[in-house]
């Protein structure tokens, strides 16, 4: 790789992101000489890589979680950083189309308008502004209704983190998803007196507004609820963006000459996730929330998971006494080998036969004792995203990952068969086990591949540029915990992607 040449004003651009000097020479690396993309071996289906759970192991593992989960620390971990500007791009093509006013495609939208959840503050804005919505509608101005709802002159909602866009409607009230996230909450991360922890990412751009909005509500859906909630923000450093890149991988500077930084994907948020303090975490987007009356099984389900881990994790922590003990027998390390290959599906390389007694102690206490995860897995029907994939690492062996497709290599035929043979995809629907057996907090910086990361091709002011996404949260983020595949149904997935999607029977 020929020398990087920064001038000094570059260097002052990257020491104000905070990133040091060797992380962007590592950064240029990469994209010179991309890492090798992962190399699928088929999918993971129910029976093989993915737990099928019967009617009695859920009634059990529900049981368990029940049972314990008031004397842990639990958390519920939301990610929600970003606008939500996608989730309109429909509306803002009509908008800009001076052909909507008075065709049938606005006719319809107009008809539709009372049943989002934000018709009522629509139909306050619009009469405080003098421009009574009924008018609007009247005179067929659809795309100055659109501009109240989408722009600053409005509800500004293109613009907003999801978590302040009202999701439902109640008979006396609309929610946000960031207030059905806190009512989610209540029904399975209750510990010791009620407490009731979550913690929200967002922007930085956004932190006054959700915090603003979380201090409103709290005390309601405490009193409410009968819980005691345990709230907290943070945002996405800057030192997690990355350096964005010319297509012949030179540093990308913008017409004034100053470089270019783009956040580094969900993955950015690994040290957010680091510096929650729990017990047992749960992982879940902020626009996969339903209404009160589907929350039933979403819940159940969140609890068999939580029991799932729980149960699993006494295993681990039981083998690992075991083998820390001065001198274990050949009975201890044959039950904790066989407990790693039938339990955590581990696949153990080919010289494992061959190592002495002491050396199959400490490779079975480095498998045992890391992060786990338990990731729920629905069916897939034809979602886009990640999924749940037996993969082949640099060793040759197995293991089980959450891969998303801009990871594989697109001109293998081989390799796009087996992703298109996927029959389950990633909700992310997570629980999470950050504690070793001796009750310390695990590093999570040190169970990551530094090598899953995804260039892509993006631009900045009508030019090309290549961006650099650090490994994902529950892709590269992940890759070296435990990791455990659970089906669940599909009714504890209803994102919301598009505007559209509020007005699915699920957010109704």
């Amino acid at each position: 790789m020929k020398p990087l040449k920064f001038t000094e004003k570059d260097r002052e651009r990257i020491a104000g992101e905070g990133i040091p000097m060797e992380k962007i020479e590592w950064q240029m690396d990469l994209f010179a000489h991309p890492p090798r993309p992962l190399r699928l071996d088929r999918p993971c289906t129910a029976g093989d890589g993915i737990r099928v759970l019967s009617d009695s192991e859920k009634t059990t593992l529900h049981s368990i979680y029940e049972n314990r989960a008031g004397s842990l620390q639990t958390v519920k971990f939301v990610p929600a950083s970003g606008a939500a500007s996608r989730m309109f791009r429909d509306w803002f093509r009509d908008l800009e189309d001076d052909r909507f006013d008075g065709s049938e495609e606005g006719d319809r939208f107009a008809r539709r308008l009372p049943l989002y959840p934000f018709h009522d503050d629509l139909l306050a804005l619009a009469g405080a502004k003098g421009r009574p919505l009924e008018n609007l509608v009247i005179g067929k101005e659809y795309r100055e209704i659109l501009g109240l709802i989408l722009t600053e002159k409005g509800l500004d909602y293109a613009h907003l983190p999801k978590a302040l866009l009202k999701f439902h409607t109640y008979r006396d009230h609309n929610r946000t998803s960031l207030e059905e996230h806190l009512v989610e909450a209540a029904g399975y991360v209750c510990g010791a007196n009620n407490r009731c922890a979550l913690h929200v990412t967002v922007s930085e751009e956004h932190e006054t507004l959700v915090r603003s909005l979380a201090e409103r509500v709290l005390s309601r859906y405490e009193s409410r609820l009968g819980v005691r909630y345990d709230f907290s923000l943070s945002v996405q450093s800057p030192s997690t963006n990355t350096i964005a890149v010319t297509l012949e991988n030179e540093p990308f500077r913008d017409d004034e000459g100053t470089l270019l930084f783009r956040p580094g994907g969900h993955g950015a948020l690994l040290p957010n996730l680091n510096g929650i303090d729990g017990d047992l975490v749960f992982i879940k987007n902020i626009d996969n929330v339903v209404p009160d009356r589907l929350k039933e099984e979403t819940i159940l389900y969140k609890k068999i998971l939580g029991g799932f881990l729980l149960a699993v994790q006494d295993e681990i922590f039981r083998h690992l006494s075991l083998l820390e003990r001065a001198e274990p027998g050949e009975s201890p390390l044959d039950a904790a080998a066989d407990f790693c290959r039938k339990t955590l599906l581990t696949d153990f390389p080919a010289a494992y036969a061959a190592f002495t007694p002491g050396e199959r102690k400490r490779f079975l206490v480095a498998l045992l004792n890391r992060p786990i995860r338990v990731c729920g897995m629905v069916k897939n029907e034809g979602e886009p995203g990640g999924g749940p994939f037996w993969v082949i690492d640099e060793d040759g062996r197995r293991t089980l990952q959450i891969v998303e497709e801009a990871q594989i290599d697109p001109s293998s035929e081989t390799q796009a068969r087996t992703w298109k043979a996927s029959t389950h995809f990633n909700p992310v629907d997570l629980v999470c086990g950050i504690r070793s057996h001796r009750g310390e907090k695990f590093d999570l910086e040190n169970y990551v591949d530094p090598k899953a990361v995804i260039i892509t091709k993006k631009s900045h002011e009508g030019r090309d540029l290549k961006a650099l996404e650090i490994p994902g949260l529950w892709n590269g983020g992940m890759a070296l915990w435990n990791t455990l595949f659970v089906e669940v149904p599909g009714v504890t997935f209803n994102p919301v992607k598009t505007v559209f999607d509020l007005l699915r029977p699920e957010h109704r």
